[in-house]
């Protein structure tokens, strides 16, 4: 298995394991994040795997070129959308994405040509409502447990401008890892699954 992951970014790697919080502004920014991981990811034939809105696979394949058409068709690319994923059913609900995860990975790595995963993806705007976005938190504490299970790395994007400072703290305390600015940081406020579920159940008791 690989000892790093290049994201794309010059300067920036992260390694097997990483379950990254990617901050950013604008659609611009986040493009940026995004095409250079999938860049990376199809150049080095690992399963590649991209969930984000409103950027569907017609927009993806224009941006990354004929290798993005060759790299869906052939199944090292997928570009889904939240329907298809966080919202299968018309709703979020943490088990059952957790168990998307678990079955795609898993059945991934079983086919041969593969032995890596990367994934990115971000939350969907639909969950706007408070108990969907503290289900939401708690699967991305969750997913802390799944995914040093697999040889894989998971990143998360983030907007800044979209989310409020007690929001933020949150999302970083779900996340071992962030990049922000260029720069991959080791996270200081981040909590293991159980102390975040534990700080959360003392917060709102």
């Amino acid at each position: 298995m690989q000892d790093t992951v290049v994201l794309g970014l010059p300067g920036v790697d992260l390694h097997p394991g990483d379950h990254v919080c990617a901050f950013y502004r604008g659609r611009d920014e986040r493009d940026k994040i995004l095409l250079s991981f999938l860049r990376e990811g199809v150049k080095a034939g690992d399963k590649t795997i991209c969930v984000v809105e409103p950027v569907g696979p017609t927009e993806v394949i224009a941006a990354l070129g004929d290798a993005a058409g060759a790299a869906m068709r052939h199944g090292v690319l997928d570009v889904l959308t939240p329907e298809q994923t966080y919202l299968r059913g018309g709703q979020f609900v943490m088990a059952d994405m957790l168990e998307y995860w678990q079955t795609a990975v898993e059945r991934t790595l079983a086919d041969p040509r593969f032995d890596f995963v990367r994934v990115i993806g971000e939350m969907p705007s639909a969950l706007t409502d408070k108990p969907d976005m503290d289900e939401f938190l708690c699967y991305e504490s969750e997913l802390n447990r799944f995914v040093s299970q697999h040889p894989q790395v998971i990143v998360c994007l983030y907007d800044l401008d979209r989310f409020g400072g007690a929001l933020l703290i949150d999302i970083l305390r779900t996340h071992p890892v962030v990049l922000l600015g260029g720069a991959v940081l080791d996270n200081p406020y981040y909590l293991k699954p159980d102390e975040f579920l534990a700080a959360r159940r003392l917060t709102y008791s």
